[in-house]
């Protein structure tokens, strides 16, 4: 273009075509000031040749609207501003907006191709829509359940819908390095689907059964062969919390200890030792006999802390009587212990500690497959039934000849340990899907009274129980 070589010629109308550039990209017309600052004798004669003015001072400053007017007076004219620019800068342009939106569709593309690539080998998904027809209800929004969704399809769903669970912190990723991006994304939701092949409450019997914590640094090494690729703090790790979140439907972790309750919720430990139950008074069979270990705690009639590690060779456990107590609370355990040291009763007690860890239930399995009732004892709020209702559902028939009894936390029960704390519905939504006969009534009452029951406050109830047990 000629006009273009002419100003190339001229080394005085760079500075001005650099801020005409600017200007152009963030209004996609002439519109704007142009401001030069320290102009040399010849950028004040170039320009002032353009716009019909002498200019004196140092400073010039003017109107880019004034500046394509004058070019319309030269010898030029007609001059398209947008063409003359691109010609100038030797490539094309676009303005701010324009820029911002096909980094949008991008964006969107990528998350697209993202929730299609979690297809099955013949291209579709279970409801036998191609990657393309996914691509689409996706891209239009209506998405709904979507198939058989997977996991890793309700996640990447999610976060396009709701842009949160991890969306932005991926779209960063995006931004930095596309294929990078589309490999976290991939690793992220192939762990999805390998820790929820049936999703939240559509659980069965079996698939509960089924449930097998692994550890984080052997899952990552299996997902992605980089055993430190989910670690916590790492981009993996980061997303991968998000996702989790959005599966279980839980609020994101704030700390440390957050993290790994959500990890082992989801049946990932750490490690071995993260994994824990204590317990009281019980005993454990390993292949060449008793736990020596646990048979002194016993002795002494102290508490002590079981791991993952302790159980990995443990092929029994045992307790006096047949009947196993379970408590969720740390502070009700160290209460109901030393009052069981104290009358030096013969009792099994082991604390959760909330949701069960993988230590707590293969403990509890051991104590199953032996035949043991196992009363299990929990706050009567929201969460704590549900946990409850989860145990009871996970032992129920089975393989197991022994089973889970609801331990004081009947409605009566609820009368009697009701505390101050209203509940949010948010919370007790959750009671919905209850459905052992005991803690469904009391699940009702909590609904009713939307206030939360605390073990602290059956102490002693619990406590006669444990006594009477024994004899």
């Amino acid at each position: 273009m000629e006009c273009a070589e002419y100003f190339r010629s001229q080394a005085g109308y760079r500075r001005c075509f650099e801020e005409l550039l600017k200007k152009w990209t963030s209004y996609g017309r002439p519109a704007g000031m142009i401001t030069l600052e320290n102009a040399s004798e010849e950028e004040r004669r170039l320009l002032g040749g353009i716009l019909g003015k002498t200019f004196y001072d140092s400073k010039i400053r003017f109107s880019f609207a004034d500046f394509e007017r004058g070019l319309q007076r030269t010898r030029f004219a007609p001059v398209d501003m947008k063409v003359l620019l691109e010609s100038y800068f030797g490539k094309e342009i676009s303005t701010n907006q324009e820029e911002k939106e096909r980094k949008r569709q991008a964006r969107d593309r990528f998350f697209e191709e993202l929730y299609a690539s979690f297809a099955d080998n013949t291209g579709k998904d279970a409801a036998g829509k191609t990657t393309g027809e996914m691509a689409r209800e996706i891209s239009g929004k209506n998405v709904g359940e979507i198939g058989a969704e997977t996991a890793a399809h309700r996640w990447i769903r999610q976060m396009m819908e709701d842009k949160t669970w991890g969306f932005w912190l991926l779209s960063r990723e995006f931004a930095k390095n596309k294929k990078a991006a589309r490999e976290l994304g991939e690793n992220t939701g192939r762990a999805l689907r390998e820790l929820f092949p049936v999703l939240p409450g559509r659980e069965t019997e079996e698939s509960a059964e089924a449930f097998q914590e692994t550890i984080l640094a052997v899952f990552a090494a299996k997902i992605c062969g980089n055993p430190h690729y989910f670690d916590r703090g790492t981009p993996g790790g980061q997303l991968l919390t998000n996702g989790l979140c959005c599966i279980m439907g839980e609020t994101l972790p704030e700390n440390a200890h957050q993290w790994k309750e959500l990890l082992l919720q989801a049946g990932i430990a750490p490690d071995y030792v993260s994994s824990m139950v204590h317990a009281y008074g019980i005993g454990l069979k390993i292949p060449e006999g008793r736990h020596p270990a646990l048979e002194a705690f016993r002795a002494r009639r102290e508490a002590c802390v079981i791991t993952l590690e302790n159980l990995r060779n443990a092929v029994g456990a045992w307790a006096p009587g047949k009947r196993m107590f379970v408590v969720e609370n740390e502070m009700v355990f160290s209460f109901l212990t030393e009052q069981l040291r104290g009358r030096n009763a013969d009792v099994g007690l082991l604390c959760t500690s909330g949701q069960l860890r993988t230590a707590a239930v293969k403990l509890l399995e051991l104590f199953a497959e032996a035949g043991y009732r196992i009363w299990y004892s929990g706050d009567m709020d929201p969460e704590g039934i549900e946990i409850a209702d989860r145990l009871w559902k996970r032992f129920k028939g089975g393989d197991f000849k022994g089973g889970v009894e609801i331990w004081r936390m009947s409605s009566e029960d609820y009368g009697m340990g009701i505390s101050g704390e209203v509940l949010k519905e948010s919370r007790l939504a959750r009671l919905d899907k209850v459905e052992h006969p005991v803690l469904k009534e009391t699940a009702d009452r909590v609904q009713e009274k939307k206030r939360a029951a605390y073990q602290e406050n059956i102490l002693e109830a619990l406590l006669r129980d444990l006594l009477s047990a024994e004899e």
